[in-house]
């Protein structure tokens, strides 16, 4: 659907809204992105993708067609899926905020009322965003495996019976501690330097922003470019519930807590052939071993001049 009157110039922005994301999930915010995409007339295309549609090709499709820039009406997962599409060339990532955290906007400066948002990708400026990769995947959030792609599916059963919200979030992590606690035996390779652990989760860090909003340590390593890399210790399911507590109420502390490096570059290396990570809240099944490393220059985003310095940090 193209928004703009007959004589209007060809749109460059294309803006691929996710009827499925949390903010947006029963089409409420259709009437007020229609009003703000209008108060820019001749500059937006929108395509929407409903629940059971193929978003990926969707992207691909707005590739092909030659836009400049292509924008994410969603969540972080819409995000990264659009950023997957077009990291490596010269087409602009734009972000409207429709998620239920919102990380990626919020790290960036992004307004997250919808008309803000529209107003900011209509005026705003390209600023580089440095993403992370593992095995051709990329991820702009974080990247982890073990317990948290567990909860990832829990959570999309309990959003299907009960809607999508924060509450509906953290009780599918309950509900996998309980029922789905397995560590793994894990050997984690980080600038050379090897770990060997068994452990409930490996999270490897590239927001500053999210790092921030959990009282995690070391944000300004990852504004540095490098990787934060946290393993959870192997304590059992209560254990692992009161870490979770830890962690909601910004209280978990590097050495007391969890183990915490930095580096540039990683390497997992786990049992088996292949291994379920999450990437910015998709999971998805890559072959071992797991090889991470940061693109400073593959992509760039639409987000407020005031936030340059946190759209290099991200």
């Amino acid at each position: 659907m193209t928004r703009s009157p007959a004589n209007a110039p060809t749109p460059d922005i294309c803006i691929v809204l996710n009827h499925q994301a949390g903010a947006d999930k029963d089409g409420s915010f259709q009437a007020e992105l229609d009003a703000a995409l209008d108060r820019h007339p001749g500059r937006f295309h929108l395509q929407r993708v409903d629940a059971g549609g193929d978003l990926r090709g969707l992207i691909r499709r707005a590739v092909a067609a030659g836009f400049s820039t292509i924008a994410a009406a969603g969540g972080d997962g819409t995000i990264g899926a659009v950023a997957q599409e077009i990291a490596g060339t010269q087409i602009v990532l734009g972000v409207i905020p429709l998620g239920t955290f919102n990380y990626v906007a919020r790290g960036l400066g992004i307004p997250l009322p919808l008309a803000d948002a529209v107003d900011t990708l209509a005026t705003g400026s390209p600023r580089p965003l440095p993403v992370g990769e593992v095995n051709g995947r990329i991820f702009l959030n974080n990247a982890s495996l073990g317990i948290y792609p567990a909860i990832l599916a829990q959570r999309e059963g309990v959003y299907q019976r009960f809607g999508r919200s924060r509450i509906a979030a953290h009780w599918s992590v309950v509900k996998t501690f309980l029922r789905l606690y397995r560590p793994l035996s894990v050997k984690v390779t980080v600038d050379g330097q090897a770990i060997r652990k068994r452990t409930p989760l490996v999270f490897i860090a590239r927001s500053a922003f999210q790092m921030e909003s959990f009282g995690l340590q070391g944000a300004e390593q990852v504004r540095k470019g490098r990787f934060a890399v946290f393993l959870a210790p192997d304590v059992g399911r209560l254990g692992l519930m009161a870490y979770a507590l830890r962690l909601a109420w910004g209280d978990l502390r590097a050495g007391r807590d969890v183990e915490q490096v930095f580096g540039d570059h990683l390497l997992v290396e786990t049992r088996g052939r292949h291994q379920v990570v999450a990437c910015d809240g998709e999971r998805e099944r890559l072959a071992t071993p797991l090889r991470f490393r940061v693109h400073h220059a593959a992509l760039k985003v639409i987000a407020p001049a005031s936030a340059q310095a946190q759209s290099q940090a991200q």
